[in-house]
């Protein structure tokens, strides 16, 4: 089935994910969301690292 996704599908599924999961409880931490994400969207290693990155830019602006 991913195969039929286009590119990037599947990290904005991982974003919306985390976010929706943040939403909820706000105190989680990120980084256990993060590995969670990976292997439920089979992100790649660079996709990982760019969501650690995205969401350390993201709590350093609120």
């Amino acid at each position: 089935m991913n195969d039929l996704l286009p590119d990037g599908e599947d990290l904005r599924r991982a974003v919306k994910w985390i976010s929706g999961n943040l939403q909820e409880n706000p105190d989680q931490r990120v980084l256990p969301l993060v590995h969670e994400a990976t292997f439920k969207f089979d992100l790649s290693p660079k996709d990982a690292d760019f969501l650690i990155g995205f969401y350390s830019r993201k709590k350093e602006e609120a």
